[in-house]
């Protein structure tokens, strides 16, 4: 042990690491469903390593996290900014309940019990499960001008209140959200989830509302049958089941084959290739005609394409509008994506700027479609790492003015600057995606790593003191985060509901997005055997993301930081 405590002190950046690997193994650990998670495993392995004396830089902590925040900013910029207007107001007006009602039981019952500052800022942290707020906090009390003792001491307040929190936080967050709330209905949620379903599953031509190709595409060859001859390629393809879609790619004709139109009409001889679902052909083959081998006439490429949504013909739009399209008849969604969600395809389903529409056939007509919706998002590992850094730089250096009242800075701050960057970054991507490009496993690398490493650091530095402060102040920390929890969601649902009258399902999802609980959200679906949960996770994401992270500066400047 002494040998390896040398070495880490010798070496922080071998502890770093060595924490990171141990936070990761841990965070893999499940008792039934619960999954405790990266950010609280780095946490308690930061905790460990930080017992033998290691210090990590400031300055790393510190780059760590203007990554993490960046990555919230640029993938929630589109969202976050398309919530601005009055449509969004409702879902606006719930997450910002939730945030500020959790932001006022924090201040309120730390003045009341004498919490510390960094206790609180850690506290609010941990029950709303939004690291960031840490990050900030620290940063906001650094401008305060206290000792570095001073510092270390608050560190550890906020680690030790973040780590018991936070897992008190994520449990508590999931049993109010899938169990306490959706019995105060007057129906089951299951209930309410269906009528929602069915208010937005509207019929429409291809596939239903809510079907996305999930099962096999194929292309069959048939020998056309005489009941078809004279009839047009769009008369006969208004002939599939409803509920179902396929459509003919394209047509022989003695020794030409011909790409298909909606007029072109069959004749005696025509050998055409269908493309549909597997099941669909192999069960309706037989009444378009004589399933024949034809490798040429077979031979079409096809694609599978993650397209973003960026064009205005399209933003706005419900899927039962865009399957009406000419470019719709020729290609499957498999599935949409918002915020990295997967959302129900409901025919009302409405598109907005930035979501991701995963498309399959024929690689002609995707990319057609591609260039009508939006931008063809295909799998690159470059990364516009002069975006990047960047946007990092100016962000941060907007959020370095601030005004000196006494012995507090009010301003943005750097991290706050940087997190506003990311999203005018991720906006301004979603807009022109000619530049700017960052890949999904990158913008991982940045989120999870960063805020992670980060994490890991707080605990190496919290270490020494961390289980003394946990012994003293760890079962009011448990009550107060049950108090946190229970009143920001509890009255923003009873105002949901209420006041806004909002679908108890959509109400539910938006709650879990304000307070950024993904666990929460698949728990509520769960219960409620049902997608629609999700319609109002984005948007609560979105801006509880921005609102909970500028709360570590609030709360710290109202607590009188160093005070």
């Amino acid at each position: 042990m002494q040998t390896l405590s040398a070495i880490l002190t010798s070496h922080p950046e071998l502890a770093l690491f060595l924490t990171l690997a141990i936070g990761y193994l841990v965070g893999k650990f499940k008792v039934g469903s619960f999954t405790l998670g990266s950010v609280a495993g780095c946490l308690i392995a930061g905790v460990l390593v930080g017992q033998t004396g290691v210090e990590v830089a400031n300055d790393v902590k510190q780059a760590f996290f203007l990554l993490f925040l960046f990555a919230i900013g640029y993938r929630t910029g589109p969202q976050f900014f398309r919530s601005l207007n009055r449509d969004a107001l409702p879902q606006i007006a719930i997450t910002v309940l939730v945030c500020v009602v959790g932001l006022g039981v924090v201040w309120a019952l730390a003045g009341l019990l004498g919490l510390k500052v960094g206790s609180a800022a850690g506290l609010l942290a941990g029950a709303m499960t939004e690291s960031a707020t840490v990050g900030v906090a620290i940063d906001t009390f650094r401008k305060t001008g206290a000792q570095e003792a001073v510092q270390r001491a608050f560190e550890t307040d906020v680690a030790t209140a973040f780590a018991v929190s936070y897992l008190v936080g994520v449990i508590a967050t999931i049993l109010v959200l899938s169990q306490l709330l959706p019995r105060l209905l007057a129906r089951p949620l299951q209930e309410v989830c269906a009528e929602m379903e069915a208010k937005l599953n509207a019929p429409s031509n291809g596939q239903t509302a809510g079907e996305t190709a999930r099962r096999a595409i194929e292309a069959r060859a048939f020998v056309v049958d005489p009941r078809w001859f004279g009839v047009t390629v769009s008369e006969a393809e208004a002939q599939v089941p409803s509920g179902a879609k396929a459509y003919v790619e394209q047509i022989r004709r003695g020794s030409e084959i011909i790409v298909a139109r909606p007029d072109f009409r069959f004749s005696d001889g025509d050998v055409a290739a269908v493309a549909g679902l597997r099941g669909l052909l192999v069960e309706k083959g037989a009444s378009i005609g004589t399933e024949i081998d034809d490798a040429e006439l077979l031979d079409i490429p096809t694609e599978t394409l993650d397209v973003v949504v960026t064009k205005k013909s399209v933003i706005g739009r419900t899927l039962l509008e865009l399957r009406q399209e000419p470019e719709a008849r020729t290609i499957f969604l498999r599935k949409i994506t918002r915020l990295g969600e997967e959302l129900p395809a409901y025919g009302g389903l409405k598109i907005e700027r930035g979501d991701v529409m995963t498309i399959v056939g024929s690689r002609k007509h995707v990319e057609e479609a591609a260039a009508a919706v939006g931008y063809a998002d295909r799998p690159t590992t470059a990364t516009d790492m002069v975006y990047v850094a960047m946007f990092i730089f100016f962000g941060g250096v907007i959020g370095i003015p601030a005004l000196r009242i006494g012995a507090l800075e009010l301003g943005l701050g750097v991290a706050v600057g940087t997190l506003l960057g990311g999203l005018v970054a991720g906006w301004l991507r979603a807009r022109r995606r000619t530049f700017g490009f960052v890949p999904a496993a990158t913008l991982w690398l940045f989120d999870s790593v960063g805020l992670s490493a980060f994490i890991a650091c707080v605990g190496i530095s919290a270490g020494p003191s961390f289980v003394s402060g946990l012994l003293a102040s760890g079962p009011v920390l448990v009550l107060i985060t049950i108090v946190v929890v229970v009143a920001s969601h509890g009255i923003a649902f009873l105002v949901g509901t209420r006041i806004f009258k909002m679908n108890e399902g959509v109400l539910l999802g938006t709650c879990c997005g304000a307070g950024t609980s993904a666990p929460a959200l698949a728990a509520v679906q769960d219960v409620a055997k049902s997608s629609v949960p999700a319609l109002g996770y984005g948007l609560g994401y979105a801006v509880g993301n921005v609102l909970l992270a500028l709360w570590g500066a609030v709360l710290v400047t109202a607590l009188g930081g160093a005070g």
